[in-house]
């Protein structure tokens, strides 16, 4: 059986170099490394990698992976894209320029976007370094979501495996929309969660200040979201006590406008893209 053919645009990157720790673990992958950065071209050769010049490696590639910055991923595709043959697949790690149209398009492509959702609080993992894999893709077990933004069934069947592979280990795979994937990110888990740990963070930094012990802040802080996080999303049959549901009533006016919920409508949303991808 032929190895699939790899391009790996950004190689030597954060995420992209994660990609490339996973991807040499597999036989039936041959990856060529595509990075101009000095300190991306350090980065592999710590690993052993070699780079390949994109003129090279992209024309003969089954799969181009953009694994480059939001705000760079359309300007570089627009140069990677058309060098690339009939039926190959384009893969991209984010929904965010996709959504917002910037990827250069041709009709003889597929397109998938692939997300990982990272090890969840309440995974179980039975050794100190998976427990303290907290982005995933080493060797705590993570979900991932995949989109066909446009193609066949074939090339969504393409761009699973592979995504399974350079995320791996993988505990279940969720098939769903760009738009959907849009709404969970940047929508959900950013504009929302981040921001209100964000606040939930600067509380803790004032209470700080306020003198009350750094050990027992972190301590209390911490194992409050744990327990109130579980009781939220159903982990564990349990409830708040009375009086937290009263002071939590009383707060939210106060923490959050009327009308947050926009966040979520698709018009805001492509705002949300838009101010990621713009420089």
């Amino acid at each position: 059986m032929s190895k699939i053919k790899v391009a790996l645009i950004g190689a030597g990157g954060k995420m992209g170099c994660r990609l490339v720790d996973n991807f040499l673990k597999y036989d039936q992958y041959q990856v060529d490394c595509v990075e101009i950065g000095e300190r991306g071209i350090q980065n592999l050769a710590q690993r052993g990698v070699l780079t390949t010049g994109a003129e090279v490696t992209v024309p003969e590639a089954d799969v181009v992976i953009l694994a480059v910055p939001d705000v760079t991923i359309g300007q570089i595709s627009q140069e990677i894209i058309p060098q690339m043959k009939a039926n190959a697949l384009v893969m991209t790690l984010d929904p965010a320029a996709p959504l917002d149209g910037v990827i250069a398009h041709r009709e003889d492509l597929g397109y998938v976007i692939a997300h990982p959702c990272h090890p969840s609080i309440f995974n179980w993992e039975p050794t100190e370094e998976a427990f303290r894999d907290f982005y995933g893709g080493i060797s705590a077990k993570q979900s991932i979501v995949v989109a066909l933004m446009h193609g066949s069934e074939e090339h969504y069947q393409l761009g699973e495996k592979v995504s399974q592979d350079m995320y791996a280990p993988i505990k279940d795979t969720h098939r769903i929309t760009l738009e959907q994937m849009a709404i969970l990110e940047p929508a959900m888990v950013e504009t929302l969660a981040q921001t209100c740990m964000e606040v939930v963070k600067e509380g803790y930094d004032r209470i700080v200040a306020l003198g009350v012990p750094e050990a027992a802040a972190r301590d209390f802080v911490l194992g409050h979201l744990r327990i109130q996080i579980a009781v939220l999303f159903k982990e564990v049959n349990g409830t708040f006590s009375d009086a937290a549901y009263k002071i939590s009533k009383r707060a939210k006016p106060l923490l959050f406008r009327d009308g947050w919920q926009k966040i979520f409508e698709m018009d805001d949303i492509k705002e949300q893209v838009r101010d990621i991808t713009n420089k």
